[in-house]
């Protein structure tokens, strides 16, 4: 399970996730990481994009996060993803900055969580991209060892849903 901050112009439009230059990003990560978008669940921590596409208010991401709750029981998930310093830190229940969320295995009730960088955040930061690669290499791995019945080694503290 993927999860982002929120919609943009691209996803109003279309009611799909990570579509645009963003989802363009995103598609080529998961083919060189040999992870079939079909076999992700993506979604956001808001439901529907804040006025300039600004990141989500507190309010906002309070107002979602029992949709988002549902979303992630009913899933039941292997992985979580956080995409982006505003889920990770919503995820997480933090305000420690995305550098310090990174490279680490968490946990959200139970279920291990991993923080990347947003795709968009590559657009505008292309020296991030082996950064983001080194996550997505852990991702593909990690979904590999919990796959075959491994549990992870969670290095974060459990966080509740």
């Amino acid at each position: 399970m993927l999860i982002g901050e929120g919609p943009g112009a691209d996803e109003d439009r279309t009611g799909i996730p990570f579509v645009g230059r963003s989802g363009m990003i995103l598609d080529r990560i998961f083919v060189a990481a040999g992870l079939p978008r079909e076999t992700l669940y993506i979604t956001n921590i808001v439901k529907c994009r804040p006025p300039r596409n600004r990141n989500p208010a507190a309010e906002e991401i309070q107002a979602c996060r029992p949709y988002l709750n549902l979303q992630i029981e009913a899933l039941s998930p292997r992985l979580i993803v956080a995409m982006g310093r505003p889920a990770a830190q919503s995820l997480l229940r933090t305000g420690q900055p995305l550098s310090a969320l990174r490279g680490r295995i968490h946990a959200l009730g139970g279920t291990p969580l991993v923080v990347t960088y947003h795709p968009a955040y590559l657009l505008r930061s292309p020296a991030q991209k082996p950064g983001a690669w080194a996550d997505w290499r852990r991702i593909r791995d990690l979904l590999a060892h919990v796959a075959t019945g491994g549990a992870p080694r969670i290095d974060g503290e459990d966080v509740p849903l």
